[in-house]
């Protein structure tokens, strides 16, 4: 499906049934690129079904790891990596093509750092936009060299078998520019430190020692010391709960609905997004069953509540930036909420403070857009209307979800960007009506 496609959402009275989401898109990145640097075969389970984690296998493959798509499993691919072992990428042909995947594009150049030839990483037109130099200081100050226009894509690498280890603060909370410095001091003499602002998800940490690495935490610190090796495995991908939380908030949008959605990843670092949905006035029961290589998968079942309006403070963003879309798309079905501190929406795949404001407006909303988020005010009904997604993924998904306490019909021009993600969201979608 390309991006260009556009879809018609119709409203419903309410949402039932069971959904089993796509494989995490945050933990199939993460698993692919540490069995490509283990010693020996991985088995990984559930990988993503979406364009982003397929952007991840392209690179590798370019990068000479051997990957091979067994079959499909019932939340995502199966996959067989053959690892190259800790700094065994070759020189790659042509350029590495992230698509739209910024995940791709900054935790990969962790590991390119520590290979002594010159490559470049490149992405879509909507990735070229997108700020790098948040991995370029710390990966320069360890001993690559990077060249960027502007602190932009294309990044041409030229990375250092002898890197050094350094500590670093960095000035946003990113859970992907920690990745990029501890892969990078995965190779590096002596220990690297990541000292973060904030919490960020930890998925990271999580898989390093599911691989075999041990890693060292005190307080919002993380630490690797260079030179472990990593072992291949068997690894199972929990659902992604980013995904999860389109149904999440259906069912809490619709009277009369519920949705149980289950095998999701549980983490705690993730897992803020229950706590905002609680406190918006859903019923929100989640169940965890048991862990796989450190993270915890469960069931969540989520039935609609009396809406009421909310807050997200600054300290909570980094908890749930990529679910704000969707909560938005909530707020909208009554209640309302506002959001602070929430800037890096305008630096993802597209400027998202801007144009989820516009787009909820175009549906009827009533929605202030500001510097660091937005407010919405929950006591108009949406009539429906046309939006654009702007080639953003969550954006065609939490118009959709807003969609459906609508009065009338919404076109969503841009939905095929969904498939970043989510390729059976629309179809998913369907089969929910009730």
């Amino acid at each position: 499906m390309s991006a260009t496609f556009a879809v018609t959402v119709e409203p419903t009275a309410r949402v039932r049934g069971r959904v089993r989401p796509p494989g995490d898109k945050s933990i199939s990145h993460r698993y692919a690129m540490l069995a490509a640097m283990a010693d020996g075969p991985s088995t990984i389970h559930g990988y993503s079904t979406g364009q982003d984690c397929a952007s991840t296998l392209r690179c590798l493959r370019a990068l000479g790891v051997p990957i091979e798509v067994e079959q499909a499993d019932p939340g995502g691919l199966r996959l067989e990596i053959l690892g190259v072992q800790v700094g065994g990428f070759r020189r790659p042909i042509g350029p590495l093509d992230a698509g739209n995947s910024g995940s791709t594009m900054r935790m990969l150049a962790g590991f390119l750092a520590a290979h002594p030839f010159r490559c470049t990483l490149t992405g879509d037109d909507s990735l070229q936009r997108r700020p790098m130099r948040r991995i370029i200081v710390p990966l320069e100050r360890m001993g690559a060299r990077i060249a960027a226009e502007d602190g932009r894509p294309p990044l041409t690498m030229t990375g250092s078998a002898h890197l050094k280890a350094i500590e670093f603060v960095p000035d946003v909370p990113s859970a992907q520019v920690k990745s990029a410095v501890l892969f990078a001091g995965l190779h590096a003499d002596g220990m690297t430190r990541v000292i973060e602002p904030t919490f960020t998800r930890d998925h990271t940490e999580r898989a390093l020692e599911a691989f075999g690495a041990q890693v060292e935490r005190a307080g919002t610190a993380v630490a690797i010391r260079g030179g472990q090796r990593l072992i291949g495995g068997t690894f199972h991908v929990p659902g992604d709960i980013s995904s999860a939380a389109f149904w999440m908030v259906a069912a809490a949008a619709l009277p009369g609905s519920e949705i149980v959605i289950e095998h999701v990843g549980l983490n705690p670092s993730r897992t803020g997004v229950l706590d905002v949905l609680t406190r918006m006035g859903a019923r929100v029961t989640p169940v965890t069953a048991h862990a796989q290589a450190g993270e915890p998968i469960g069931t969540i079942t989520v039935q609609h509540g009396n809406p009421v309006p909310a807050e997200i403070e600054p300290s909570e963003v980094p908890g749930v930036i990529d679910e704000l879309p969707v909560l938005a798309a909530l707020a909208t079905h009554g209640g309302g909420l506002t959001v602070s501190g929430a800037q890096e929406l305008r630096v993802k795949e597209s400027d998202r403070i801007s144009a989820l404001a516009e787009g909820l407006r175009a549906m009827g909303a009533d929605v202030d857009e500001r510097p660091d988020g937005f407010c919405v005010r929950g006591g108009r009904r949406l009539r429906g209307g046309e939006v654009d997604a702007r080639n953003d993924h969550r954006l065609a998904m939490a118009f959709a979800v807003a969609a459906l306490g609508a009065t009338g019909p919404t076109v969503i021009h841009d939905a095929g960007a969904a498939a970043v993600s989510y390729p059976e969201f629309f179809s998913v979608l369907e089969s929910l009506r009730a």
